[in-house]
């Protein structure tokens, strides 16, 4: 890999030795300002395996080739936009939409800044196991839903079909989508992405019935052909007041989100994290990594980044 010394030379900062065979940093001609350095990086960590695997080859390569210092939390989407404005975070690195975070602090506090793309595709909706869309063709007809709805009882439904959530802190229309779709159905919340995904598991090996909340990217999907049911096609505004959404979820073109001050501050990591771009397949590859193949975060991106050299030198600043 390139190292912070190698890339320090190839902008003219090399250290040259003089007759005392001691090395003396050469400084900036004058007028040209002296590039930041990188020190601590603060990343947020939301609670889905996606992000961190974003997480796990972003800080790998801002500590291998940047030296930066990188120190991540695991927060909510919610408290990762707070983090921004009191300062305790400094990069989000995968936003899905939150027009409504950008409105309060990109547009009104002026505390966060857009940092472009990650290059995912992001979707959200309702799916069955494959197993289901097979033995019952209609099921994926959200008309037809209530038809099927005893066939979703749970204990904890009640005399309802059982909608399965994922993490309850997942920003979610599904309550809302129930109600206005007139469906006999009631949120159940599995608890965490974990077991959201032990669950469309077990209901695809032991053949028992399960409707619920999925998105893509994410690496299961890659061993299970889940089933998208669509609901009402989805048109810019039909989302807009939260009690009276009826249409299906918005697709996605994932972005970063960075504070302010830290992209103002010249930071290299910021400059990194701009350029950054990679693929659902890159993202689905190191996640799965990290929860199936039992890698630990720093081996997943080392494997990752020693396969991909020609993608994730043109993000370095």
């Amino acid at each position: 890999m390139r190292t912070l010394g190698r890339a320090l030379a190839a902008i003219g900062l090399a250290a040259v030795a003089g007759c005392s065979g001691a090395e003396t940093a050469i400084a900036p001609p004058p007028g040209v300002p002296t590039p930041a350095g990188c020190g601590t990086v603060n990343i947020a960590v939301n609670p889905w395996s996606g992000y961190a695997a974003n997480v796990a080859v972003v800080g790998y390569l801002l500590k291998q080739e940047l030296g930066c210092e990188v120190t991540s939390y695991e927060l909510s989407e919610t408290s990762s936009w707070a983090g921004l404005a009191d300062g305790s975070v400094d990069l989000i690195l995968e936003n899905w939409g939150h027009d409504d975070m950008k409105k309060k602090y990109i547009d009104g506090q002026k505390v966060a800044v857009e940092l472009g793309l990650t290059g995912n595709k992001g979707v959200i909706g309702w799916y069955v196991p494959p197993w289901m869309a097979k033995t019952y063709p209609d099921i994926t007809d959200w008309r037809k839903l209530n038809d099927y709805a005893e066939l979703f009882q749970t204990d904890q439904s009640g005399e309802k079909g059982q909608f399965l959530a994922g993490d309850p802190s997942f920003v979610t229309n599904d309550a809302t989508l129930i109600k206005n779709l007139k469906l006999d159905y009631t949120v159940v919340y599995a608890g965490s992405e974990d077991k959201l995904i032990a669950q469309f598991r077990r209901a695809q090996q032991k053949k028992t019935p399960l409707i619920g909340y999925f998105y893509e990217p994410q690496w299961l999907l890659s061993d299970i052909k889940l089933v998208h049911i669509p609901l009402p096609r989805y048109t810019p505004g039909c989302d807009a007041v939260a009690d009276k959404v009826a249409c299906d979820y918005q697709p996605y073109d994932l972005d970063k989100i960075g504070r302010k001050a830290f992209v103002d501050s010249g930071s290299p990591a910021a400059t990194l994290v701009r350029n950054w771009t990679w693929t659902n397949a890159d993202q689905n590859q190191v996640a799965k990594d990290m929860t199936q193949n039992g890698l630990s975060a720093e081996e997943a991106a080392r494997k990752w980044v020693d396969a991909n050299r020609t993608v994730w030198e043109k993000w370095l600043p």
